[in-house]
């Protein structure tokens, strides 16, 4: 053994990032394995490499024993006194049993067993890297698809992202860059395996992190987010500062923020919308771009009765009544929306407790109390709201789990 291989595991150490001892350990395996298989060998060797030198010596190990029952395991107490007075029973005695032509042999075996022993601590480098980096967003190039799967590279594995966590209305071709959100790292038998997503509200959470400096430090934080992959999303945010606008800070100069997350995202609409503990004001404007004449809450089985105008009753239920289904998953609450004209024949608004005779609008997350409901009517910004028939005018009870 000379100096060329010290020089080669002090490079395999660099480039490859594995420890020597690592290497090393693998080396002494192969050779043990090279002994017993080369040699029909069956008792207890170890192997002695030391690079300093360049030797390699293997040394049988041998129990000792009052009574040998194994002479390839065991040694009697008698023989192992002969070799060094200061054995006992229970030493375990070593001799050097090298062959003449043990070296040209061990290389051959050694050099498969080390290749696989380097490939292993590879694969375990990789998998603390990446087991760490679960539930974060990472750049990744798309290397290759096929009927269920689509396989994304990011730098030292390969990464899959399942036909279920892709967003529908995108198409994937190879060497396109995309952003993925990791939900979980698994150890196999064939290395280390990450599975991305696109429609995780994670990666939703992190693209506004990245986004948002008010986000990352902590002055904005997002309370919860509902999403639906592909075409929109809402998200709550709050501050404790009275000086921020969380809202605002989240949108960014002309939509400048907001914009740039959408884009990432295929055009995904996001609504943002200001939490309050108060699930009045919160479910008043989790259905925003509608306004709201009345929340009425229900504390026992977490329910609310939101009554809007009658013109913006499309608006509130939203298309295939997404907007009223992602309000109920952003805020935890049941919600039953109906039109003011419902809801005064059902003599549930304007409430007993309104004396003033007229509507209750919020606007600015506070009441507003006016005369009439006959306010402008805002269109959706993002898309069309109208119900697709007139089924989708009914009331509707919705509710989720927030995220």
């Amino acid at each position: 053994m000379s100096s060329d291989l010290l020089d080669a595991l002090t490079a395999l150490e660099k480039q490859k990032g594995i420890s020597r001892d690592v290497i090393v350990e693998a080396i002494e395996a192969a050779l043990v394995t090279a002994y017993k298989r080369n040699f029909n060998q069956a008792q207890n060797v170890r192997v002695d490499l030391n690079l300093e030198k360049g030797t390699m010596k293997v040394y049988s190990r041998k129990d000792v024993v009052e009574e040998v029952e194994d002479e390839r395991l065991q040694i009697a107490l008698e023989d192992a006194l002969a070799i060094n007075p200061a054995y006992e029973l229970g030493d375990i005695v070593e001799e050097e049993v090298t062959p003449r032509d043990f070296g040209r042999i061990a290389a051959q075996t050694a050099k498969q067993v080390v290749t696989q022993r380097v490939r292993e601590a590879e694969r375990g480098l990789i998998y603390d890297e990446y087991v760490d980096r679960e539930d974060d967003i990472v750049n990744g190039i798309v290397e290759r698809l096929d009927a269920r799967n689509l396989y994304v590279g990011l730098g030292k594995v390969e990464a899959v992202l399942p036909s279920s966590e892709q967003i529908t209305t995108e198409s994937y071709k190879p060497h396109d860059r995309i952003k993925v959100y990791i939900t979980k790292v698994e150890r196999t038998s064939r290395g280390p395996q990450v599975f991305v997503s696109r429609t995780h509200p994670g990666l939703l959470r992190r693209l506004f992190e990245m986004e948002v400096p008010e986000i990352y430090d902590g002055t904005v934080e997002i309370k919860s987010i509902a999403r639906e992959a592909g075409d929109r999303s809402k998200i709550s945010v709050h501050t404790n500062n009275e000086e921020v606008d969380p809202v605002g800070s989240c949108v960014g100069s002309r939509g400048a923020r907001v914009q740039s997350i959408s884009n990432e995202l295929n055009g995904e609409k996001v609504d943002i919308v200001e939490w309050s503990e108060d699930p009045v004001i919160f479910v008043a404007n989790a259905l925003s771009p509608s306004k709201v004449l009345d929340v009425q809450v229900n504390e026992e089985d977490r329910s609310t009765t939101v009554v809007v105008p009658d013109y913006q009753l499309s608006l509130a239920i939203g298309k295939r009544g997404q907007n009223a289904r992602l309000a109920a998953k952003l805020t935890g609450w049941k919600i039953d929306i109906k039109s003011e004209t419902d809801a005064r024949e059902l003599g549930i608004y304007p409430p007993a407790s309104d004396q003033s005779g007229g509507a209750r609008l919020f606007e600015d997350d506070v009441y507003a109390v006016t005369e009439n409901g006959n306010d402008e009517y805002e269109e959706d910004p993002y898309l069309d709201n109208e119900p697709d028939d007139e089924s989708d005018l009914e009331t509707i009870d919705l509710y989720s789990e927030t995220d």
